[in-house]
């Protein structure tokens, strides 16, 4: 057999989207985000980086949230997938700030393949543990976000992230019906189920995704009126999804694209390793490992 014939080469293709860096989300109150995203999930603010009180940026292995301090905060309408590693740690940090949090939306379910959290402003999270399967060598991350899209928008979501960004997307059916799943980094997916569930306004959230192809899904958005910010030389957004045969708009979220000319692509995040405490150090353990070995 030749060495080609054992590989499904297709496998291994990222498509023009090649990382999904941050998801924004607005929150009130700095204190209270701390006790959430650092005590209790474990992850670590940033300390080079939006370090005052301006913005708060979470350092999540290669990824991050952005959470704005001020004003009325974001809920996103589906829930955001995380990596975690150990989830009895995980389940002890969440239960020592459960108290704390007790007059917010707070919450914690635990179910076969993951952890259900509830964030204080009613963002829904579901925490998995590294497992080099159903989300490769992540080992802390952000593998997937989770929108509820309408009933039959499926196919129009697959056909606008196939022509206007040039992404790898499919449209997919399990037991709970129909999605879109598209391909935005390594290991990482947007994910649109389609439900009959009410859902509210788009509130402003967003995601943010660097592209090789950068001025091509501009030139096609800029044709249809889409583009809705010219950042800078690097970066611009847009919120609306449409179907690219009719015009509808089929879904409303905002996208920060980036260049993988931008300054901060590909820029070492800091990862603490939160099972270290001041009663029991150990020497050389206080980064935490965001990914497996090659050879794992």
């Amino acid at each position: 057999m030749k060495t080609s014939d054992k590989f499904d080469r297709s496998q291994e293709d990222v498509g023009n989207s090649v990382h999904m860096e941050h998801v924004n989300l607005r929150v009130p109150d700095q204190q209270i985000a701390t006790l959430f995203y650092v005590t209790g999930l474990g992850l670590t603010r940033e300390p080079f980086l939006m370090s005052g009180l301006e913005n708060m940026w979470i350092n999540i292995g290669r990824h991050q949230f952005h959470l704005g301090p001020h004003g009325v905060p974001q809920v996103l309408r589906g829930h955001i997938g995380l990596v975690i590693p150990d989830r009895l740690a995980l389940l002890q940090r969440l239960e020592l700030v459960r108290e704390r949090l007790s007059a917010t939306y707070f919450d914690v379910q635990k179910h076969d393949d993951h952890i259900e959290v509830i964030c204080p402003w009613g963002n829904r999270f579901r925490c998995y543990e590294p497992d080099g399967q159903r989300f490769g060598r992540i080992l802390l991350g952000i593998p997937y976000v989770e929108f509820q899209a309408p009933i039959g928008t499926t196919d129009g979501i697959v056909r606008f992230y196939q022509q206007a960004l040039k992404l790898q997307a499919q449209k997919q059916t399990d037991d709970k019906g129909s999605l879109a799943r598209v391909k935005i980094g390594l290991g990482q997916h947007l994910i649109f189920r389609e439900t009959n569930q009410d859902q509210p306004s788009f509130d402003g959230h967003h995601v943010q995704i660097y592209l090789n192809d950068f001025s091509g899904p501009h030139r096609w958005l800029l044709d249809r009126n889409l583009i809705t910010e010219e950042s800078d030389r690097y970066q611009y957004r847009f919120n609306d999804i449409i179907d690219p045969d009719t015009g509808r708009v089929l879904f409303v979220v905002e996208h920060e694209v980036r260049s993988m000319t931008h300054p901060l692509f590909a820029r070492p995040l800091v990862n603490r390793n939160p099972i270290q405490t001041n009663r029991a150090y150990a020497p050389g353990h206080d980064e935490g490992q965001w990914g497996m070995p090659w050879n794992a």
